[in-house]
């Protein structure tokens, strides 16, 4: 059997390890592909894996010795299911593998949407001190999040420990979901519009389909608390860009934390490169080594049960 991985820089930069494909025929791993050499490096293989190189219609029918297709990740926006489906190519994915890991992020984004932890450093340098006469505490941000409420969009494997860990700080948890739910101990589901109104901090954790692209508009805003705060670390087309430009520019948000963006790497043109109080990180919330060391032993594990009954771990199709 032949294996490609189109794209594995970004899981395997070089400190970890692929070998573990050996054991189930001839592997391939290039560090990126672009999508026009897709279908030329497929030739023959019967698995493909992809972090973000696009698995099309078109590659498929030159590739027709596909069986398997597996994206690197949880996400799987780059696979066209349809075509896969109709080929009877098994397409699975990668959950739950970096929850500790982007719920981690998404509560320092939290802090740090709340704590100015390098305008408290600069007071140091800049010969100041609390106590101090002239000295005065409103020079720099530090807002207790004791509670305040924390609107979850979405509430999967990653929104439940963010909550937790939220909770534990001692803010009122909101969520909202697709799909109804019973309320827990620490969070109560509501509607998208109670969320919003009531929410000191928005944070995203929901899917990128045709529901959610472009949710995060100047509508969506208008339903927020002047002043609230907004994380993402879902996917950034959730977010209508300029408008959530537009909003911290103007107030409306006091601060966006975005591990995530529409095109990226971030384009110079972006708006929300030069909006105010918006911290952009790069995609970096799943990719801890602990996290990354798990993703590769669920390939591994999944890759097996293919091999042993055709059938892979967390199949979508």
């Amino acid at each position: 059997m032949k294996i490609v991985v189109l794209d594995g820089f970004a899981v395997n930069p070089g400190d970890l390890s692929w070998d573990f494909f050996k054991k189930y025929g001839e592997v391939e791993v290039f560090a990126k592909t672009p999508d026009s050499e897709c279908a030329e490096k497929c030739v023959g293989a019967t698995a493909v894996y992809t972090n973000r190189a696009k698995i099309t219609d078109e590659l498929l029918d030159k590739c027709p010795t596909i069986k398997y297709v597996s994206a690197l990740g949880t996400g799987f926006d780059m696979i066209d299911i349809d075509a896969c489906k109709k080929r009877g190519v098994a397409v699975v994915n990668i959950p739950a593998y970096s929850t500790a890991s982007v719920a981690q992020l998404t509560i320092q984004f939290l802090l740090t949407l709340h704590a100015d932890i390098d305008g408290m450093q600069g007071i140091v340098k800049d010969g100041m001190w609390t106590g101090i006469p002239g000295y005065q505490y409103q020079r720099v941000l530090f807002t207790e999040l004791e509670g305040l409420t924390l609107g979850l969009v979405g509430c999967g494997n990653i929104g439940g420990r963010v909550a937790s860990a939220a909770s534990a700080l001692g803010m009122r948890i909101l969520a909202h979901t697709a799909h109804s739910h019973d309320d827990t101990d620490i969070i109560k589901y509501v509607p998208l519009d109670t969320l919003l109104g009531e929410a000191d901090t928005v944070s995203l954790h929901c899917p990128l389909n045709d529901s959610t692209r472009g949710m995060v508009n100047a509508q969506f805003i208008a339903k927020m608390k002047d002043g609230a705060r907004l994380i993402n670390t879902s996917r950034g087309a959730v977010l209508n860009e300029k408008d959530v430009a537009d909003a911290l520019n103007r107030g409306k948000l006091a601060g966006a934390a975005l591990d995530v963006l529409a095109n990226e790497p971030a384009l110079p043109e972006n708006p929300l490169l030069t909006a105010k109080n918006c911290i952009i990180t790069p995609h970096i919330a799943w990719a801890s080594k602990a996290s990354r060391e798990r993703l590769l032993a669920v390939l591994d594990a999944s890759m097996d049960n293919f091999v042993k009954t055709g059938v892979g771990l967390n199949r979508i199709v």
